[in-house]
């Protein structure tokens, strides 16, 4: 698309009162990273911000894949311009200049701002990459090079979070992150993620502990930092337990795992899932479990309490940040750690306790509150 190119439309006459909303002038939220088959991390977070932001104040959301829109609600307001991975990206405030744009939000760092003429609010999710720097294993060559580069040192992030006049992390995690690393003179506001929605009449007080089937849900990828290792590991004491490896996997890694694991029949990969298998299987599920290196929030974690499921995961900042007091926590180095853990839920009270302490914990976290922090930033600035 050139540079030109540009369209404002919206779907469908929005059926919500716009006289409940509040009124804040020429607001722009950069969805164009919203994937147009399953949602990654900040897929998901652009995606749920925007629509409780949404209900709030008359925003349009800027795309670059009308797709996109499918994640969005009825009535979205947008405008379509070059995707972020556009060699025009450097340019792309241009565009925005041309559409009035006042305050533009974008879910990540690298939005073009050259020639900008309104205020912009960044967000930095995590800095693992730094100490764990492999790229994600479906990047191009190109790709996985420039990854390489940006994250040789603090400076490129630097540039990039000066630019901003706020930043925004997900977590207290992240925002203490950035001002131990001095990556920006800016001031840093906490907007956490949060679970999708759940369908308020479902009565999560009434579960109580798995008897057929113990499942213990792992979902995430298999990169190295997520060590998903000691899980695998840890299975070989659990043997009347199963792990199910919910997200899509190579053969190479697969096998890599496998060699771990003595007793395969215990060990279950689904090579990815769709969101209704997904939540079909957390609601059923023992507990999700995570033996993470690092992580800059941890997503799955609120999912599975917001659905009463108890969390067993390592004992990381981020996760006792997430997780409270309500997460049961092990050694990341240690399999017969996590598979104690398991087993010390395995009491019908115990587990009980920790469903309900789950369900209390994901509280915490919503995407009405994270959009309530994020208007009054946008006000704020």
């Amino acid at each position: 698309m050139t540079l030109g190119d540009l369209s404002m439309r919206s779907r469908m006459p929005n059926q919500s009162s716009e006289n409940d909303k509040t009124s804040v002038q020429g607001f722009y939220f950069d969805a164009r990273y919203i994937r147009i088959d399953h949602h990654d991390g900040i897929s998901r977070f652009s995606a749920g911000l925007f629509t409780a932001i949404n209900k709030l104040t008359d925003v349009t959301a800027i795309i670059s894949d009308l797709r996109q829109l499918d994640k969005l609600p009825s009535g979205t307001k947008f405008i379509k311009v070059t995707a972020p991975t556009s060699v025009l990206e450097p340019l792309v405030a241009l565009q925005l200049n041309r559409v009035g744009a006042k305050v533009v939000f974008s879910p990540m760092q690298t939005i073009g701002t050259f020639g900008r003429r309104f205020k912009i609010v960044l967000t930095v999710h995590d800095l693992i990459y730094y100490s764990h720097p492999t790229p994600p294993p479906a990047f191009s060559f190109f790709v996985k090079i420039l990854w390489r580069l940006y994250h040789l040192s603090y400076f490129p992030q630097r540039l990039l979070l000066n630019r901003a006049d706020a930043i925004v992390a997900v977590s207290e995690t992240t925002k203490q992150l950035i001002v131990k690393n001095r990556l920006t003179k800016k001031p840093v506001h906490v907007v956490h993620n949060a679970p999708e929605q759940q369908d308020s009449t479902q009565s999560l007080a009434s579960r109580s502990i798995p008897q057929a089937k113990r499942n213990l849900i792992y979902m995430g990828s298999f990169m190295d930092y997520k060590n998903v290792e000691v899980l695998v590991s840890g299975m070989n004491q659990l043997p009347e337990f199963e792990l199910h490896l919910l997200s899509r996997i190579s053969n190479e890694r697969k096998a890599e795992l496998e060699r771990l694991a003595t007793q395969n029949s215990n060990v279950v990969f689904h090579n990815g899932t769709g969101d209704e298998e997904y939540q079909a299987l957390l609601t059923e599920a023992f507990a999700l479990v995570s033996g993470s290196r690092n992580e800059g929030f941890g997503i799955p974690l609120v999912e599975a309490m917001a659905v009463g499921t108890p969390i067993v995961v390592s004992d990381i900042e981020i996760f006792r940040e997430i997780g409270g007091t309500a997460a049961k926590y092990f050694d990341k180095e240690n399999p017969e750690e996590f598979a104690k853990a398991i087993r010390g839920l395995s009491a019908n009270d115990s587990w009980q306790r920790a469903s309900e302490a789950a369900t209390a914990q994901s509280k915490k976290f919503s995407w009405d509150v994270s959009a309530k922090k994020l208007l009054a930033l946008i006000q704020q600035i």
